[in-house]
């Protein structure tokens, strides 16, 4: 059943993100019609098991049935994906400005006509939507950056680009540590990626494709994980999810036909 997790959000976890190299050029008509969506301070990332053969099926319903609909309560879906290692896990990630608009928002939605409608078309996909981190930017100004929506007349491909998401079990009480050690490695991958578990630091970043994936980040990733060992503030390998986006996924490589590519795709804590 999709619903609402509280008593388990209890842990939060860190994530920062990394420079692209080079210094692209940027949009700014199309960042300018997105200006007024910002300080999502609350985040969750959300990663739901579906039905085997049902995944893309559950993703065409939830990009057409939902992200306008959350818009207007005042939250936000970053970002859609398909998880490459598990052909059944669907990921989204979701803000809020707050704590008591997520409480809010999320009760508009849950007793709303829209979910009223078709809950049970996407209750039958799932198998289970317990797996949810409940998460805040390292720093308010660092939180995820919010991409123009999948524009279907230009970008008629749909979303493209790969997500990374590098997630490392933290020490109790040493996310803070970790971070500020971790942070000179991070900078030098190409992009990067997030997701947490409590506690644990996550990155979250948008790659450009295959190659970069293999060639750039993977080998940088593998090289860097000796030193952050080294550390003692881990408590296990770090776990590396490659994501796809979906259809309408903002977070991607944007956009396919400007000169604007994302320098930089936020953090979560």
């Amino acid at each position: 059943m999709l619903r609402i997790l509280a008593a388990t959000l209890f842990l939060i976890a860190v994530s920062a993100s990394a420079m692209a190299q080079g210094n692209p050029a940027i949009d700014t008509n199309s960042m300018k019609t997105i200006a007024h969506l910002k300080d999502f301070q609350v985040i969750e990332l959300r990663r739901y098991t579906i039905k085997k053969g049902e995944r893309e099926h559950f993703a065409q319903y939830f990009d057409t049935y939902f992200p306008e609909v959350l818009e207007q309560l005042g939250t936000i879906i970053f970002g859609e994906f398909f998880e490459r290692k598990n052909p059944s896990a669907f990921t989204w990630i979701r803000g809020f400005h707050s704590m008591d608009d997520r409480a809010i928002a999320n009760a508009v939605f849950y007793y709303g006509p829209v979910w009223k409608e078709h809950k049970s078309t996407m209750n039958n996909l799932l198998i289970d939507s317990d797996n949810v981190l409940l998460l805040r930017p390292l720093t308010p100004e660092r939180g995820l950056i919010i991409l123009p929506a999948v524009d279907p007349i230009t970008e008629v491909n749909d979303a493209r680009g790969i997500a990374v998401a590098q997630i490392f079990a933290v020490q109790a009480n040493s996310v803070e540590e970790f971070a500020k050690e971790a942070e000179a490695t991070f900078a030098s991958y190409p992009q990067l990626p997030i997701r947490t578990d409590g506690p644990y630091l996550v990155w979250l970043g948008i790659l450009k494709d295959n190659q970069m994936l293999k060639n750039e980040f993977t080998p940088l990733a593998e090289r860097s994980l000796p030193a952050l060992s080294a550390t003692g503030l881990i408590r296990g390998t770090p776990e590396l999810v490659v994501l796809d986006p979906t259809h309408r996924s903002r977070l991607r490589w944007f956009p396919r036909n400007s000169a604007y590519e994302p320098p930089l795709v936020g953090a979560a804590r």
